[in-house]
């Protein structure tokens, strides 16, 4: 799990798997629907400081390589809800396998730390390769959606604006 000292390599690993050149070697980059950031230091910092949300990091020979949010949404209608955000892996090593373990390793966090029994998500609607990869890990669409944060550059600057979250979920 992260701590302070690992803000800066978390923001610099977010940043270069989600925005510019070095994303467009990956498969999940968000870099033709938005420029600027994809998340700042500071963010990163409110999340390892709050027990309610805990950024799962993966190390290979000594080195971030990927990392994704899962936070307590509290008590719904149907259940203990968590949350699954910001799944990344370094552009290099995508495709090998990493992304489903920290899916896998979120889940865990969910139900044992949160108690979660539903686990959902958000994916911009635009990137169907990514909303199907969610629905091959067991995720399926809930019919609902949100908005995209169109004005805030705090969550990047669209290069359009039909960005739309469509909301995702899974029994855990």
């Amino acid at each position: 799990m992260a701590q302070a000292s690992d803000v800066a390599a978390a923001h610099a690993l977010v940043e270069s798997a989600f925005r510019g050149d070095s994303a467009k070697t990956g498969w999940t980059h968000e870099a033709d629907l938005l420029g600027g950031q994809r998340t700042d230091a500071e963010a990163l910092a409110a999340i390892v400081a709050d027990p309610a949300q805990a950024l799962i990091l993966a190390e290979r020979d000594e080195a971030l390589c990927g990392c994704v949010l899962v936070a307590d949404k509290g008590r719904r209608e149907h259940g203990r809800v968590a949350y699954l955000g910001m799944l990344t892996v370094s552009p290099l090593l995508q495709g090998g396998g990493l992304g489903r373990l920290l899916v896998v390793e979120a889940e865990r966090r969910a139900r044992e730390s949160f108690g979660a029994t539903i686990m959902e998500m958000t994916v911009i609607k635009q990137r169907t390769e990514l909303v199907d990869w969610y629905l091959r890990r067991g995720y399926a669409q809930t019919g609902r959606e949100e908005p995209f944060p169109l004005d805030d550059p705090r969550f990047g600057i669209p290069k359009t604006r039909e960005l739309v979250f469509v909301v995702m979920a899974k029994t855990l």
